[in-house]
């Protein structure tokens, strides 16, 4: 896997619209003007809006070969060095025919975002390229009132700032999809609000340590993976630690168990070292979830000693950190820890 360099002040950063094109919209636009602002004064970045990024929810959704122009011209112009996606949605996989997997193999920079943009880091991985799930424009880096204070400290640490080993802690604080503050000009005054987390990091299951390589994302995306050119091979699976993952939209829990029993079909559960799950983006689906989990890879595919932790700060629910595709990580199943083990950028 190709490590990207990390930001320095004056670096130009990108922002493409490779799913829904609500950024271009008018009742949106607010949100990318407070994240230029934040990019440029606090972080001293240039920011560029690739050409077909403000164009809106119609023309985008009818053009995805124009959403990954974008993508393809942001990785080949030598003088950006990060890409930020705008938001997500449920398309993005109808960009896979116009990706050019040895532009982004050539041409190695940060890429970020969440949700949707599943698909769009699966294609990195294809192409060898770490990427970063987490940090959409307009979630969280034009988050009103200021970047939450954990999505930010991850940010830093990610991208300006690397360390030799990143510990990703549980937040004290969190916030869920219906403590959305609504997206409108009127609004940009109104903090989120944040409750403190009672629950910190569960262990659902499994001893000891483990270590190995990220790989995962959103499980809503996964039913549009599965079967394509860039869905892992079990082998690539093998020694990994999983990381998944619910969206907003209220999955039930079945579907849930139906996902999970594909995974281990494909002889996942057999090979991972571990896995991650991300908070629910509603509350009430923390112990249901939980128990599918439990009920799936335990008892339907014998494996009670894989560790799994849950209740992770990334995904849907506030605040997120970053998770890196393809860097090292080690779980600590006692002291309930989540370690990055090398720098997260070069």
């Amino acid at each position: 896997m190709i490590k990207p360099e990390r930001l320095k002040k004056g670096d130009k950063v990108a922002i493409v619209s490779l799913s829904r094109g609500m950024l271009g919209e008018d009742w949106a636009i607010h949100k990318l003007d407070i994240a230029k602002e934040r990019l440029e004064n606090d972080f001293g970045l240039e920011v560029q809006v690739m050409d077909n990024a403000l164009k809106g929810i119609d023309y985008l959704y009818q053009h995805p070969q124009k959403r990954a122009e974008d993508l393809m011209n942001a990785f080949k112009d030598p003088s950006i060095k990060a890409i930020i996606n705008a938001i997500g949605g449920d398309d993005s996989i109808r960009l896979l025919p116009y990706i050019d997997f040895d532009v982004i193999k050539n041409n190695p920079k940060i890429f970020m975002g969440f949700s949707d943009t599943t698909s769009n880091h699966l294609m990195m991985y294809k192409a060898g390229l770490v990427s970063y799930y987490g940090g959409s424009l307009m979630n969280n880096w034009s988050e009103y009132m200021k970047i939450n204070d954990y999505t930010k400290n991850a940010l830093v640490h990610a991208f300006f700032e690397p360390v030799e080993r990143f510990e990703i802690k549980s937040s004290p604080v969190c916030s869920y999809s219906q403590d959305v503050v609504l997206w409108s000009e009127e609004n940009v005054n109104t903090p989120r609000k944040f409750y403190r987390d009672e629950k910190g990091y569960q262990v659902l299951q499994g001893e000891g340590k483990v270590q190995g390589r990220l790989l995962g994302g959103c499980l809503d995306v996964f039913i549009e993976l599965l079967g394509t050119a860039i869905w892992p091979s079990i082998d690539e699976w093998k020694d990994k630690i999983l990381f998944v993952e619910t969206s907003e939209v209220d999955m039930p829990d079945y579907q849930l168990c139906w996902l999970l029993r594909n995974l281990g079909a494909q002889g996942l559960f057999d090979v991972l070292k571990g896995i991650i799950v991300g908070k629910p983006a509603i509350e009430e689906k923390f112990e249901v979830y939980n128990q599918v989990y439990k009920q799936v890879i335990a008892e339907e595919f014998h494996r009670p000693d894989l560790p799994i932790i849950t209740n992770v700060n990334f995904g849907h629910a506030e605040p997120i950190g970053i998770i890196p595709y393809g860097l090292q990580c080690e779980l600590d199943v006692e002291q309930r820890t989540i370690t990055i083990l090398e720098p997260m950028t070069r």
